[in-house]
Parts: structure tokens; sequence; C-alpha cells
């Protein structure tokens, strides 16, 4: 149940980017997360920021960047800022091998801002259901997706959400901030 991997590009990759929108984890909690993903061999430990997805990496043509951008700004301008609380793990094992941080607060936040984004310019359907979290463990072995589960079940961790991030993902997996969209609404 995670969309956030690595997209092979069509084609004429060229003349397409793959995007992604999420949530950034601030400090201290997002270095906390990188280290809890090299801890447990998670191979996107380093290459993926810690973060709640808003849209999930996404394939589109670069002649669309200006519209794009116009959309997620006029997005970013309907909503307001929120407080996110980040509490305990989950797992969607048996269907993925992952382990996530729950988000306590702010869940309807993300679903409202997670809905716009996903219309107009990056208009697409989902292989699973929203659900935000922020991924600490993905495709690893059994035993650490354990160590991932239990070592942060009491985590807590609260911040204000002021904005959210467009990424650009390198042609070697890593994941380019392309822009910050301030909440204004």
């Amino acid at each position: 149940m995670n969309d956030d991997t690595f997209v092979p590009r069509s084609r004429g990759a060229d003349r397409t980017a793959v995007l992604g929108v999420v949530v950034p984890i601030p400090e201290p909690w997002s270095q906390l997360f990188v280290d809890w993903r090299a801890k447990v061999g998670d191979p996107q430990a380093n290459s993926v920021p810690p973060h709640v997805t808003l849209l999930p990496p996404t394939e589109v043509p670069r002649s669309h960047r200006p519209a794009i951008t116009a959309h997620l700004a006029e997005v970013a301008a309907n909503h307001p800022p929120f407080d996110m609380h980040l509490s305990g793990t989950g797992t969607f094992a048996p269907v993925s091998a992952v382990v996530f941080v729950a988000v306590a607060r702010g869940i309807g936040n993300c679903e409202l801002i997670a809905n716009d984004v996903r219309r107009g310019p990056l208009a697409r359907s989902l292989s699973y259901p929203y659900h935000p979290h922020v991924t600490v463990a993905h495709d690893v072995p059994g035993d650490m997706l354990d160590l991932a589960y239990s070592g942060l079940s009491d985590l807590s961790a609260e911040f204000r959400v002021e904005h959210f991030t467009e990424f650009e993902q390198a042609p070697d997996g890593s994941w380019v901030v392309a822009r910050e969209y301030p909440l204004t609404g």
C-alpha cells in the first residue's frame, strides 16, 4: 500500500517528468525517520525524504508544467495551514511490506488537499485508497519491519504544516524539490 516507489518512465522520457506532491516532515523528526529507514535497511532511506504523500509519483508531460504550477498554487491558496500530529506505528501487511508512522491529527486536511491536488492537470486514480502516513520501512525483511514497528510505536511528533512541496524525480531515482506552495487559504 505504498505508491511512493520509483516510477519507470515511458519512451520519450526527455519530454516527461515524474512529480510527487508531499507534506514534508520537519526536523528533528525528518532525520529521525531517515535514520530509522537506514537502520532497518530500507533502500530508499537516503533517496526519499520523509513525508506524507499528497500525490504519488506521477509521470506528466513537461509541456504541462506551467498548468501544473498554476493548479498547485491555486490548491495551496484554498487551504489553510494546519497542525499535524504523528503518533504510533501501523502496517499495510499482508497487502504490502510497509511499516509507517500514523497521522493522528491532520488526516482530514491531508485528504482534502490530496483530493484537490489530484484534479485538473494532475487527475489520476490511485492503486490503493488514500491513507496519509509516513513510511519508515518498505520492502525489508520481516524482522526489520518488526523492529521499525516496535521501535517507533511510542513516537509522538507535533508540528504546524504551512506548505506542501512538489518534488521531481531525478534519473537516479532521488527526489529534488521543484517548488514549495504556502498554504494561505
